[in-house]
């Protein structure tokens, strides 16, 4: 059986709550991200790591490529991603050209 609480909050304690849950989150991937860029120490993603990186699939960094979200860089054959631009675009501050 479930049980359901009622609490009364004013709309400022529920702005506070949701901001204070948001902010442990945002805290939790901040130190996720950090960890994985100081163990993994290539400046640069395959599209393969970066659809990782992003939690998408291969052919959404391809279209992210064609529509200018994402920079590739080729090195002959081989397209890769700046780790660095990976994590600006994650965070809304990259610049369109």
């Amino acid at each position: 059986m479930v049980q359901t609480t009622i609490t009364t909050v004013t709309p400022h304690q529920l702005v506070e709550l949701i901001n204070e849950g948001i902010k442990t989150q945002l805290q939790a991937f901040t130190a996720r991200i950090n960890s994985n860029i100081q163990t993994d120490d290539k400046p640069h993603l395959t599209k393969r790591e970066t659809a990782q990186f992003f939690d998408v699939s291969v052919n959404c960094i391809t279209d992210w490529s064609n529509k200018g979200i994402l920079k590739p860089f080729k090195v002959g054959q081989r397209v890769y991603f700046s780790k660095e631009d990976c994590i600006k675009v994650m965070f809304n501050q990259s610049k369109k050209v």
